[in-house]
């Protein structure tokens, strides 16, 4: 979705001096944010990852996936500061979750190495990054429409999440959609939850903020009654912020793609197959355990059927 969210999932660009992820230092990268590399090995579960990732046989001369590996880095549009999804450790300055280590199964599977460069996008330019080669992908709760489908090409579904509703813990009287009507209610910006919110709730007003961590902060301070984001985000905040819960169940279904170059269908098919086998081999479910399982219990659920949401095809 986007925050991604999701994010859907949007991203405050951020000014680092010198990460160590792979030895190498950050980069700026204008007006598309800042670029980190990424670790070519998160260290222990991500590691055990990377091991048990498999390796493409060939890649077709002239194809996307060759000019990748001549580069030797894979380039992900992505995120730093989303938990459980892609957000850099302050300690080990190595980025972690979901889509980061999806994003170094993928670098693997073209160049034999999990070497990935995160350039951190908005929700706003992910589209234009794909579309001016600015990045080879986005990992980045980019959830799959038909209206996205006209500027990007969408590899998967390879997760589905949806949109829940969080208030400050104390706050009553909103535990559903409908209780959002006639209240001020907290989104991001250019995310599935603007037109999701007008749905449910037509004489809502809707204030929206640029990155997660900014729309938490002012449903904290009080500037809206609610904020509507995509569960596998709220998860993680509501599970480190007590002062944040999370009302009820998702009240949509979001189903997140890899975007890429728009008309790109050779590399679709080769994402999409290479999907195909970390989820037979269970590799998509140990992944899904090491990041968004370490806060849900119970086992991985069934990934997404490939090509399954339209937009996807």
């Amino acid at each position: 979705m986007v925050r991604t969210s999701a994010r859907k999932r949007w991203a405050v660009p951020v000014a680092v001096a010198a990460l160590s992820l792979a030895g190498l230092t950050a980069c700026s990268d204008g007006d598309s944010g800042s670029s980190v590399p990424g670790a070519a090995g998160g260290g222990g579960k991500q590691d055990d990852l990377v091991a048990a990732a498999p390796v493409a046989a060939n890649l077709p001369a002239g194809s996307t996936m060759e000019k990748i590996k001549k580069r030797g880095q894979l380039i992900v549009g992505g995120s730093l500061d989303a938990p459980l999804l892609s957000q850099q450790n302050p300690g080990t300055k190595k980025v972690e979750g979901l889509d980061a280590d999806f994003g170094r199964l993928l670098a693997k599977y073209i160049i034999g190495k999990p070497e990935v460069k995160i350039v951190n996008s908005a929700s706003e330019t992910r589209e234009a990054l794909l579309s001016n080669g600015t990045v080879d992908v986005v990992f980045q709760t980019y959830s799959i429409t038909p209206e996205r489908a006209k500027q990007v090409a969408f590899a998967g579904p390879y997760y589905s999440s949806g949109l829940v509703i969080a208030t400050k813990k104390d706050k009553t009287g909103i535990t559903s959609p409908a209780d959002l009507k006639g209240k001020t209610v907290i989104a991001g910006a250019n995310t599935p939850a603007i037109p999701a919110i007008k749905k449910v709730a037509p004489d809502a007003k809707i204030v929206t903020f640029g990155t997660d961590p900014e729309c938490v902060q002012a449903l904290k301070q009080g500037r809206g009654d609610a904020y509507v984001q995509d569960e596998a985000l709220l998860l993680a905040t509501a599970k480190q912020d007590p002062t944040v819960k999370i009302q009820g169940k998702p009240f949509t279904s979001d189903p997140y793609g890899i975007g890429l170059k728009h008309g790109d269908t050779q590399m679709k098919q080769f994402v999409n197959d290479w999907l195909k086998q970390i989820q037979a081999s269970g590799l998509w479910a140990r992944t899904w355990k090491n990041s968004i399982g370490t806060v849900v219990e119970g086992d991985a659920p069934q990934p997404p059927a490939i090509g399954s949401a339209p937009g996807s095809e």
